[in-house]
């Protein structure tokens, strides 16, 4: 009788934990449409507006849940601050090469470096943390650094966008980890300190005339205020959802995000995709199904919270 009653709220919480980190993915596949949307605009200007419109968005639903005690902690911690700041500086890092590699065309190889993203992670681990490496990961690596080394052959230069996008979301959640608190007052900790510098940024160009806010037409300026909510909502949701799933799950429902961006890049964005990336990219799907397979044949249990993207 315990079990009949314990297991439907532990099926409960494993479907809404999936429903929450499923809206997160998609909506994070579907963001290329809106960073084409604002491609028209300076990048530091939008990067900034995505900094200031977070900020209320994370400290209501931080309000909602009840979890303000360990965040008023970490705001007056020095060290928390500290590593605050610099993960912060990484996420922002990312973000722009994001939005700049989506308004130059370039959205291809966001996709690339998403999908890298978790097989980095394993050598950041290995490196860093003395975590040790299986067969099937030393073999998925392996296979993520020939393809690099095909395009680079190809391309006569390293894909240094989908590099740079894999080894600075790799850091920031290598560093997140340190943050004593959790996903969602981490994430509001960091676009608080962002939105000094951002705010002051945006109204520097308000003052002298520069800027697409005010000076600008209505259009520019929902755009913009809507840089808030695609930024922090899927945040937040994958925030709630990674907590009630297994990692094992988490670690596959990863891909969607980078796939959808991948069609959409090359069925909607028409951008070139020859038969270079056609290795390539199949070089990442091998050694993405090695990665997961290790993860599967490691029988992870324990549901997570892993630093938002």
């Amino acid at each position: 009788m315990a079990s009949d009653t314990i297991q439907p709220d532990a099926d409960s919480k494993a479907r809404n934990g999936f429903l929450l980190a499923l809206g997160a993915y998609l909506l994070w596949g579907l963001l290329p449409f809106y960073m084409k949307a604002v491609a028209h605009l300076p990048l530091i200007e939008v990067i900034a507006h995505r900094i200031v419109w977070s900020v209320p968005i994370a400290a209501a639903v931080l309000v909602w849940a009840g979890r303000t005690a360990d965040f008023k902690g970490a705001i007056r911690s020095p060290r928390s601050i500290a590593m605050a700041a610099l993960t912060a500086t990484l996420i922002s890092v990312n973000w722009a090469i994001y939005v700049w590699a989506i308004s130059v065309d370039r959205t291809v190889e966001t996709a690339l470096g998403y999908y890298i993203n978790p097989l980095v992670s394993i050598v950041v681990g290995a490196a860093l943390l003395g975590e040790k490496l299986d067969r099937l990961q030393i073999a998925a690596v392996a296979l993520a650094a020939i393809a690099v080394a095909v395009l680079t052959v190809d391309a006569g230069k390293l894909p240094w966008v989908s590099l740079a996008l894999a080894f600075s979301f790799a850091a920031y959640g290598f560093f997140r980890k340190t943050l004593p608190i959790g996903p969602s007052q981490g994430f509001l900790l960091e676009v608080l300190l962002l939105s000094v510098p951002a705010l002051a940024y945006i109204v520097f160009l308000v003052v002298n005339g520069q800027d697409h806010f005010i000076s600008s037409n209505g259009t520019d300026m929902a755009l913009l205020i809507g840089c808030g909510p695609v930024t922090s909502v899927p945040l937040l949701l994958f925030a709630f959802g990674a907590k009630l799933l297994r990692l094992s799950t988490i670690g596959i429902m990863q891909y969607i995000a980078p796939t959808m961006v991948f069609l959409i890049a090359v069925l909607i964005f028409d951008e070139p995709f020859g038969t270079t990336q056609a290795i390539a990219f199949a070089l990442i799907w091998a050694a993405l199904a090695m990665y997961s397979w290790s993860m599967f044949r490691g029988r992870e249990i324990r549901p997570v919270a892993l630093a938002p993207k």
